[in-house]
């Protein structure tokens, strides 16, 4: 019995090393630095997208039960303008990204009405309208925008991440509550109508929460609650293929509800944002690279 108390002490032992090494982080990026606390409007922060229009300025919005707005955070996480989609209801908004749009000459921001907690919504809606050209008026009313309906080829599922290729323009879900979360893939141009996405991949994580391309597009970002999932594309692989090969776990100082991650936009580092938790309000934490 003793010698069998050893072999399953030892065999553990071998596990949880194996794990630790697993998760060791790489030394790419320095440990977080608040860049400011944001105030009890963004009380429930879910996506984050640096500005394309605005340097050093970041996109967010909150989640389910909130207005419909999308609010732009200077480089100190103080709110600088709001923009509210008019007639529309804030599902469960849990992502931000940027694309390209009808017009050529713009870039459109996408708000990602994905979350579905309860399995309830057969379909997504994602609304596009382009980004403000100034800052001259700190609350906008969005009356321009497009709704993209998208529907899952497998069902009725819970997501939190949208993903746009800066390259193609193609639009990635990313599923949630799976013990492997899936991949669906959006081919653009988007069709009008309603758009069955393509389950492109099933990818070995669980509770992603959140995604971001650089500009370039070469590298990737995935979180869930408790790391941050890096990939280098050396290789041009498409997103699908890419998220299968190995993976680096970054630096992440622990969020009890981070649910938001974006590349920095001169490739400097990368952003993560939390809702306020127990009274604490959110902080925009910067990671930058080494």
């Amino acid at each position: 019995m003793s010698r069998l108390i050893i072999a399953v002490f030892a065999l553990s032992q071998l596990f949880a090393c194996a794990n630790k090494q697993a998760n060791q982080v790489a030394n790419l990026f320095e440990a977080g630095i608040s860049r400011g606390i944001v105030d009890n409007r963004l009380h429930e922060a879910s996506g984050l997208v640096e500005s394309k229009q605005f340097a050093s300025h970041l996109w967010t919005l909150n989640d389910s039960g909130n207005p419909a707005e999308v609010f732009l955070l200077d480089s100190t996480a103080k709110i600088k303008m709001t923009c509210k989609l008019r007639d529309v209801d804030n599902r469960d908004f849990e992502d931000i990204a940027l694309g390209k749009g009808p017009d050529s000459s713009k870039t459109y921001i996408y708000v990602a009405d994905i979350g579905d907690n309860q399995a309830r919504y057969p379909v997504k809606l994602i609304y596009r309208f382009a980004e403000p050209e100034s800052l001259d008026n700190t609350e906008v009313l969005i009356t321009d925008f497009d709704t993209l309906q998208i529907t899952l080829p497998d069902g009725v599922r819970d997501s939190e991440t949208l993903l746009i290729d800066p390259i193609n323009n193609d639009m990635y879900i990313v599923s949630k509550l799976e013990d492997s979360v899936n991949l669906y893939r959006i081919a653009y141009p988007f069709a009008k109508g309603i758009i069955t996405a393509e389950k492109v991949a099933t990818l070995p994580f669980h509770k992603i929460v959140a995604g971001d391309f650089s500009v370039d597009g070469k590298e990737v970002l995935l979180k869930d609650y408790d790391y941050v999932y890096y990939w280098k594309n050396t290789d041009n692989l498409s997103l699908d293929k890419l998220l299968v090969t190995k993976h680096e776990i970054l630096q992440y100082d622990g969020e009890l509800q981070g649910e938001a991650i974006a590349w920095a936009r001169n490739g400097s580092g990368y952003y993560t944002l939390s809702e306020k938790v127990n009274d604490t309000l959110g902080k925009l934490l910067f990671y930058k690279r080494n």
